[in-house]
């Protein structure tokens, strides 16, 4: 899903400065392209690193230009330390089934592994990583413990032990864009949007309104393919906002075995009438109050597919990722026209049953960066993951690719110039934060999830009833928890 895309990591991401120095680094030999695996007898000092092009374009530059391994040098990564980048695809799903096949074969380099948030505790829990709280340095493990945005951080920890098995390169978090213009033209005021986010029903009859006041063809469009991103992110993000959970309160998040299975309750059911009435306002299964404000093609749509017609002005709102911030709030966008916020919501945490949910809600996405147990250039890995958590590293990273620094609150010393529009919405980036909703991942979730974007899927479409997906979900999720405790026993 998104780019290197931390819901859904295959969204693309488009920056002004990115594709210009890939072109320029693939030409100077900076960074390394590779179908396969650097051998062992690469240069000595060279760190071999798994990312996508999109971080490895700005590995290097050509000359004087800045570089994420300048600002590591800069940070005090001893000048004979290079990374290098073994390049891999965008895809989430493909980029973990290599991550594995190396790990399970006991192969390096890769040296480090960059993982999907959604995809990290796995590997944790399978003993391929290395332990950092045992060698990382005390300053880069403060850093990780005071500085960096604790909702990812849990996605890098041992959840039986809480030791540090990873450091995050950075977080992303759901957001809704939307035209403010538009909005505000059919009589509704946006002005507190950004800082508090409007109610579900107040949200959709502003959108009706924009929709049909204006000539843009669609009100909502979302992502809601049978796909990663619909489990881990944009139901998860409706789901909470409406009070619902997969296994109960967030302290069920990542520990699988012995929680509460909670689909079917009739938070999460809403949740999904309420999509349903934005899809088919005919359908007697939808929820009533809401009108029919999505194309039906959202049920096959990610994240691209999405965008497109929002960026091409023929939609209301989009939700999205940051990366969409810099595809359409600039000069050639629609520039402050643009409002950008979290999800709306439909009851307040304090209305809520379970314990971290309600409200506004920011599914959480991300990278990690991982040091394999296999390496035999570890304290040279190690040097480079502390060296990651300098905060000028994290704003170079922000500045040239426009990932967002981990301790989120360098988004306010970040320059304008460089970041873009996102300059612009650090409230609501900063808010995103505080609101962000992991997804349950622990070593059953790659199945569980497939379970679950497949039912709800089937919802979405009107192939099955709400109820009826989720109680049928529940069923399984409930199977498959069963098996997980009683493997725990044996």
């Amino acid at each position: 899903m998104g780019r290197d895309t931390g819901g859904c990591s295959d969204r693309p991401r488009l920056r002004r400065r990115s594709f210009l120095q890939t072109a320029s680094v693939a030409a100077a030999g900076g960074a390394v392209a590779v179908t396969g695996c650097l051998g062992s007898g690469s240069a000595p000092g060279t760190v071999v690193m798994t990312a996508a092009q999109d971080v490895a374009g700005i590995m290097h530059s050509d000359g004087d230009e800045p570089s994420i391994q300048q600002a590591l040098w800069d940070a005090g990564l001893d000048d004979d330390i290079r990374v290098e980048v073994q390049t891999v695809v965008s895809d989430s799903v493909q980029r973990m089934q290599e991550a594995q096949a190396a790990l399970q074969a006991g192969r390096a380099p890769p040296d480090i592994h960059m993982m999907d948030s959604g995809w990290t505790i796995p590997f944790i829990l399978r003993e391929q990583t290395t332990n950092l709280s045992e060698h990382l340095g005390d300053e880069a493990l403060s850093r990780v413990d005071e500085d960096y945005s604790q909702a990812i951080v849990e996605t890098a920890r041992h959840p039986e032990t809480d030791d540090l098995h990873a450091v995050p390169l950075f977080p992303d978090f759901g957001l809704m864009l939307y035209r403010q213009d538009l909005i505000e033209d059919a009589g509704h005021d946006t002005s507190n949007w950004a800082t508090e986010p409007p109610s579900w029903e107040e949200f959709a009859t502003a959108v009706d309104d924009a929709m049909s006041q204006s000539d843009v063809q669609y009100g909502f469009t979302t992502q809601g393919a049978a796909y990663e991103g619909l489990a881990c992110c944009t139901f998860n993000e409706v789901m909470t906002s409406w009070g619902g959970a997969y296994f109960g309160g967030v302290e069920n998040l990542f520990t699988a075995g012995d929680r509460p299975v909670t689909v079917d309750a009739e938070p999460t059911i809403d949740a999904i009438r309420m999509m349903r009435a934005f899809i088919n306002g005919d359908d007697p299964n939808g929820l009533d109050g809401f009108p029919e404000i999505c194309p039906s093609a959202v049920v096959q749509w990610t994240e691209q597919e999405s965008l497109n017609p929002f960026a091409a002005g023929d939609a209301v709102a989009n939700r999205n990722w940051p990366f969409a911030i810099a595809e359409t709030g600039g000069e050639d966008g629609f520039g402050e026209d643009l409002g950008v916020m979290t999800r709306p919501y439909a009851v307040s945490p304090e209305e809520a049953e379970y314990e971290g949910v309600g409200g506004s809600a920011s599914a959480l996405g991300g990278w990690n960066l991982v040091v394999s147990p296999f390496s035999e250039r570890r304290e040279e890995a190690l040097q480079v993951l502390e060296a990651f958590t300098d905060p000028e590293v994290q704003l170079t990273v922000y500045e040239l690719g426009g990932f967002l620094p981990p301790n989120v609150n360098l988004i306010e010393e970040a320059d304008p110039e460089e970041i873009g529009p996102s300059a612009r919405y650090t409230d609501v980036l900063l808010q995103a934060s505080e609101n962000a909703i992991p997804r349950p991942v622990t070593d059953v979730w790659p199945e569980q999830s497939a379970l679950i974007y497949q039912e709800v899927n089937a919802a979405y479409r009107g192939t099955k009833s709400p109820a009826g997906a989720m109680s049928d979900l529940a069923e399984r999720l409930e199977s498959s928890e069963t098996e997980v405790a009683e493997q725990n026993v044996d």
